[in-house]
This record gives C-alpha cells, structure tokens and sequence, in this order.
C-alpha cells in the first residue's frame, strides 16, 4: 500500500515547511537549519528504509520488522532530542528521555514481538 508512506511524506513537508516558516519569521537561523537539515536526513532515511522495506520478499519477514524497528527508533529519538533540547529544566529533559525510550520499548513489542488480530 503506498498511500500510506505517501501520505505520512505529505505531512512530514507540511509540519517542516510550518516550522521553518516561523522560525524564520523569528529570525531564528539555527531552528531554521535544524528543521532543514532534520527533514532532509529523515526523509532520505525514511525513503531509503521504505524502499528496502517494499523491495524485500514476505519470506524476508526478518528483515522487514528489523527496518520497521529502525524507523521508529529513528523518529522517537528525533522527536526525543528536540524536545529535551527546548525543555529548561534537566529533570523534565531526563523524562522526556524516559518517555522516549518507554514509547521505543513500546514501539518495539508492538512491531515485533505483537503477534495480534
């Protein structure tokens, strides 16, 4: 199905380009760059694990839940690392980083060990 993939790049660009713009409007050149350079490596990731993802035979099921694992990582830790980079207090950024690596635990039996319906 590649409505999907496809539809998650569309809002991917559209939250990218909103928070570019208001940096921008901020006059805010790191947030700017950061975004930029955040999306492109996301994207290029993203596309690159889809691929091999879509590529690989369904008996390479392995394979394909081992990609889906190192997306998830990947967008949690992104989200993790923003987040606790704008958060003042070092506790709040330590919970952050908790919550990050709960929603990765989460994330990890939900893609893998799950077996459901």
């Amino acid at each position: 199905m590649i409505v999907a993939p496809a539809a998650a790049i569309v809002v991917l660009t559209v939250t990218c380009a909103f928070a570019i713009h208001r940096a921008a409007a901020a006059r805010d050149a790191a947030s700017v760059a950061f975004v930029a350079v955040s999306y492109g490596a996301l994207l290029l990731l993203l596309l690159r694990c889809l691929r091999a993802y879509y590529e690989l035979a369904l008996a390479a099921e392995r394979e394909r839940l081992r990609l889906r694992r190192k997306v998830w990582a990947l967008l949690t830790a992104m989200f993790a690392w923003k987040v606790a980079a704008v958060v003042p207090w070092w506790p709040a950024a330590v919970v952050v980083w908790a919550a990050a690596a709960a929603t990765s635990a989460a994330g990890f039996f939900a893609l893998s060990l799950h077996r459901g319906p």
